[in-house]
């Protein structure tokens, strides 16, 4: 049985998403404790029980301790058959987590999985936006030969969420690695910026053109989206996402979200501030696309590389894990002012 402390490196629900999805691909049964122990209010939040018990239907698995607020838990993973599954978060928990903490689940399914999410935030704080996941995480994946889809049916955003998606997967029998050693020389710049039951005030424009004047007063041109959604009568909101594409198939991303009392301006002004942050830097994986990547990689036959700006507490964490319950081996360098992240081949 594989024994994981959840109070260790970040002490997040990160922990727990990894570690039940590390744990079903090795197929082996679970204890994780001190769940989420570094936050304000620690063990399972309704978010992390639906991450949880969702993985638990794609995996057949057996539970034990999956209730609010447990801060322990059991999990002993079954087969991965494929199917079409539901979930439902119920608040503005983040989908987008969600689909990270049940994706590598689905890669090794007997057959396609559906998995339609509802009542849950799209776009919400603390966690990547939709838009972000479809255009950033996604294209990554699909080089690796993992052949994904995110369909949003409603947006959904803080206080009430509703939003709806659905992730379409098909099983992939091998990832394939992938070595991201150079920025190259930028290709494209695009974006986002969508707004939901807020046309009037011309907020996902307001976005874009600050987002866009900032960007060119450093030289980049941007090609930004506008998107004024009515998907959700229910929840107003905003958000706005960045990202530039190179010419050696890095993939560099950034994005934001409208909250009250914050304007449409600051909004735009903060997604371009945090591209450019990457831009300087010339990685080829932006700081969140770096965590998220560490599962799919370690799964991966062979070597991976990727270079990023910074080394945060969920990097960390994920590598952290990935060695922990697979095996494999990670090192990092440091190469100036950036970050070489290397998986040794299995």
């Amino acid at each position: 049985m594989i024994e994981i402390d959840g109070s260790q490196k970040s002490g997040s629900g990160t922990i727990l998403r990894l570690a039940i999805a590390l744990a079903t691909a090795t197929k082996q049964p679970l204890h994780i404790y001190n769940i989420r122990q570094s936050r304000p209010q620690p063990g399972l939040m309704p978010q992390h029980l639906e991450s949880v018990l969702t993985a638990a239907k794609l995996c057949n698995a057996k539970v034990k301790g999956a209730t609010l607020g447990s801060r322990e838990l059991w999990f002993e993973p079954g087969e991965v058959l494929g199917g079409d599954f539901e979930a439902e978060i119920g608040t503005a928990g983040s989908i987008s987590m969600l689909l990270i903490a049940t994706l590598p689940l689905c890669i090794l399914a007997k057959s396609k999985v559906r998995l339609h999410v509802s009542k849950g935030g799209t776009d919400v704080a603390h966690a990547p936006t939709i838009n972000y996941m479809r255009n950033v995480f996604i294209p990554l994946l699909k080089r690796m030969g993992l052949d994904v889809a995110i369909t949003v049916h409603k947006y959904g955003y803080y206080p009430k969420g509703m939003g709806e998606v659905t992730m379409t997967v098909e099983p992939t029998l091998r990832l394939q690695p992938i070595r991201l050693e150079e920025f190259g020389q930028l290709k494209s710049l695009k974006g986002i910026s969508i707004c939901t039951g807020l046309e009037e005030k011309k907020v996902a424009e307001r976005q874009a053109k600050t987002a866009s004047a900032y960007l060119a007063k450093k030289g980049y041109a941007v090609d930004v989206q506008v998107v004024n959604d009515k998907s959700n009568p229910l929840q107003k909101g905003s958000s706005i996402v960045l990202w530039a594409e190179t010419t050696t198939g890095a993939v560099i991303g950034a994005d934001a979200i409208g909250e009250l009392k914050k304007s449409s301006e600051s909004v735009g002004l903060e997604v371009a501030e945090k591209l450019m942050a990457e831009l300087s830097a010339k990685p080829t994986v932006d700081v969140h696309l770096a965590d998220m990547l560490i599962p799919y990689i370690a799964l991966a036959y062979g070597d991976s590389a990727f270079l990023t700006r910074a080394i945060s507490d969920h990097l960390e964490t994920n590598i952290w894990l990935a060695e922990k319950i697979l095996g494999v081996r990670f090192s990092i360098q440091k190469i100036g002012q950036i970050f070489k992240i290397i998986k040794h081949g299995n």
